[in-house]
């Protein structure tokens, strides 16, 4: 695979591959029963330019190889599949169960990255810390940046730290799997119509999906949540809801915390407090047990995305108190 692959990859999608941040109009987006916090930003997408390269810089594998590609997370994979369908083989760096926080790829997965023509990143905190070491363990391997086009949101008070999950909104999803189809493209150039056509029907799942959930969430009387790990930002923002987190900043609360997020829950008439595996839930079930709630698990990491996007919906909607 042609070398000179790499920096186009990166940074061509970029030039008009924008999603906006705006206030919220509800001229933008399917009504909402009540008005979503006035900060939380809408993500307009726009076409996102084709990009062509030379026949010569396509991989051209044997009929019965599939390209072998490498991404972050699990939700990724989904993604990839999506797209790539039968020619992709598609490995997952954070195993199940890991945090994306904290994980540290193992020896072998490194090694396995001398097959890869291509890694997927998502913008997720592990990667700050061994994406050049990704990058060193072939360099022939197109690193492909799929929060391109997605200006994502500040986590937490401050400005520098960005939000990473964005797999959590199918609006934002259907940017990410047009930077995919762009490079899968560009890489294996012989398959390009079966990747449009995929493409063109995995944007079809995210429009129905993104129907089903907005049907799901309608009329919901309190559209407060709360949450350990704030991992449902873009969700939250995208169908009209509001997310308290319990953990800010990576740290568990203090005390005295602790105690206003209790006062907090039951002035909101919150019952049900929502962790994932991935995180401790010690702190949740304090809460949930001073409040008379209970905990409840959704995880944003499963292989599963579809099915675990309308399942998340399902239990935002069938909540007490919500």
């Amino acid at each position: 695979m042609s070398k000179h692959l790499r920096p186009l990859t990166l940074f061509v999608v970029s030039i008009l591959g924008i999603v906006l941040l705006a206030a919220c109009t509800p001229t933008e987006r399917l009504p909402v029963p009540t008005s979503p916090p006035t900060d939380c930003p809408v993500f307009e997408q726009i076409a996102l330019p084709t990009f062509t390269v030379e026949l010569s810089q396509c991989v051209e594998p044997a009929s019965s190889q599939k390209l072998q590609v490498t991404v972050s997370i699990l939700p990724q994979k989904y993604f990839v599949e999506g797209i790539g369908g039968e020619y992709v083989d598609v490995n997952v760096m954070v195993l199940p169960g890991e945090s994306p926080a904290t994980y540290e790829p193992k020896p072998s997965q490194l090694k396995a990255l001398s097959q890869a023509a291509a890694y997927f990143s998502i913008g997720v905190p592990f990667e700050d810390a061994w994406m050049d070491r990704i990058a060193a363990a072939n360099p022939g391997m197109v690193i492909v940046d799929t929060t391109v086009g997605i200006e994502r949101m500040p986590m937490g008070s401050g400005e520098e730290n960005l939000d990473p999950h964005i797999w959590l909104s199918p609006r934002l999803v259907k940017v990410q799997a047009r930077t995919i189809y762009d490079a899968l493209a560009q890489i294996d150039c012989a398959h390009q119509p079966e990747y449009q056509a995929n493409l063109e029907r995995f944007t079809a799942d995210m429009d129905r999906l993104d129907t089903d959930i907005r049907n799901m969430l309608d009329g919901m009387p309190n559209r407060k949540f709360m949450v350990f790990h704030p991992s449902w930002s873009y969700f939250a923002c995208e169908y009209g809801l509001e997310m308290i987190p319990i953990e800010v900043g990576g740290q568990e609360p203090s005390a005295a915390e602790l105690a206003d997020l209790v006062t907090r829950a039951r002035n909101e008439g919150i019952t049900v407090v929502l962790a994932q595996p991935e995180f401790s839930i010690r702190a949740a079930e304090t809460i949930a047990q001073e409040i008379g709630g209970k905990v409840l698990l959704i995880s944003p990491l499963a292989s599963d995305w579809l099915n675990n996007m309308r399942s998340v919906a399902k239990t935002f909607a069938n909540t007490p108190g919500q």
